[in-house]
């Protein structure tokens, strides 16, 4: 039997609404935190700043299926609802949003939100249909919520800017925020996937950071892009990974950059150690 929580979950959009529309009658900010479950310290961190933000905290809590192509790990992804409603309640959020995919796709669905911008390379190269998946979830639980604010980790940082781009396009009445990545202290990034890495692929997972470390402190010393990103690729390569890309990019716009000169510079990295597919970027 589960025990009886501060944290209120609901199931279907009339009760997200309902609540939300009675805090926003009292004046009161709201903040958005969407998640797919799998909750961490870096999830927590969403909800620790927008406790900052905001007088009520509302997190979802659902594994979107069309964010995710035929050959990737759906199936698999970890579902943790009962320790996710610990670590949220914890962290002061008040109502959770729990949809299940008829609440979220009833029948009849048939609407999808393309995109280019920052939403066409680097991921999509590798999983096409993935913005179009996450731009329509997100849109969907932007406009059921209706908050203030919605918080988004830095560590997904062009599902950010997607993210950004896609409510600034459609006139959505939401800021959004990016926060910080978390850290191990061995510098790889807080992940829901890392669950995934065995003892050996998990040892060699911090190379990740280190090389996009090494790559922005040597770009920030002088050095050409391309030198620094192939010294990164190699560094990666040499720990195990097969890299789905490791690029230099415009922090706003991620198009592609030759020179510092191009704009503000974000490296971003996508790589396979084993099953596991792990991605990360830095600020130049």
């Amino acid at each position: 039997m589960a025990r009886t929580r501060a944290i209120r979950t609901v199931h279907t959009v009339a009760e997200l609404r309902a609540q939300v529309r009675q805090w926003r009658a009292a004046g009161e900010r709201v903040a958005l935190v969407p998640t797919m479950g799998a909750l961490h310290a870096g999830h927590v961190a969403l909800m620790t700043e927008g406790r900052k933000l905001a007088e009520h905290i509302v997190v979802s809590i659902f594994v979107n299926p069309t964010q995710f192509a035929p050959t990737e790990d759906l199936s698999r992804y970890p579902k943790t609802l009962e320790a996710d409603l610990d670590k949220a309640e914890t962290a002061g959020v008040e109502l959770a949003f729990v949809p299940d995919a008829t609440e979220m796709y009833p029948p009849g669905f048939v609407t999808t939100i393309s995109m280019a911008g920052p939403a066409l390379g680097l991921e999509t190269d590798f999983r096409p249909t993935h913005f179009a998946g996450v731009a329509t979830v997100v849109a969907k639980l932007l406009i059921q919520a209706q908050p203030d604010i919605a918080l988004f980790g830095e560590k997904d940082y062009q599902q950010l800017q997607v993210i950004t781009q896609l409510a600034r396009d459609l006139d959505l009445p939401v800021q959004i925020i990016g926060v910080p990545t978390v850290r191990e202290a061995d510098g790889l990034a807080l992940s829901s996937r890392n669950v995934y890495l065995g003892q050996e692929d998990r040892a060699a997972a911090p190379a990740l950071h280190r090389a996009l470390s090494a790559a922005a402190a040597a770009i920030k010393r002088g050095g050409a892009i391309a030198n620094s990103v192939d010294a990164a690729r190699a560094h990666v390569t040499k720990a195990g990974f097969h890299i789905d890309y490791l690029e230099a990019r415009h922090a706003v716009t991620l198009a592609p950059v030759s020179s510092v000169e191009d704009g503000p510079v974000r490296l971003l990295v996508a790589a396979k150690i084993g099953a596991t597919r792990l991605i990360d970027n830095l600020a130049v």
